[in-house]
């Protein structure tokens, strides 16, 4: 391949890129807002607050659930007890 190609084939993909480059801000500039629909945040009901390992096999995870909080003892691939967790004296 001579340098002629590789600058000609490197020009055309310059070209393409900034075409790409021109029609994405174009689609963006132009398009209303409303035509790219947009869900909503939604608030997640379920998170794990904290996990810690007891050992190989058993490991406890605090869970939250909308307002509530479990601590839940999990090993072996069962669930060995659930139970709420501890509140925080103020």
């Amino acid at each position: 391949m001579g340098l002629v190609q590789i600058l000609s084939m490197l020009a055309a993909l310059a070209a393409t890129l900034g075409l790409f480059g021109l029609a994405v801000w174009a689609f963006r500039r132009f398009v209303p807002q409303g035509f790219i629909p947009l869900a909503p945040p939604t608030r997640r009901r379920l998170a794990i607050v904290e996990s810690l390992m007891l050992d190989t096999q058993r490991r406890l995870v605090l869970v939250r659930l909308d307002d509530q909080e479990r601590l839940i003892l999990l090993g072996e691939g069962q669930l060995l007890s659930a139970a709420p967790a501890p509140q925080e004296s103020s």
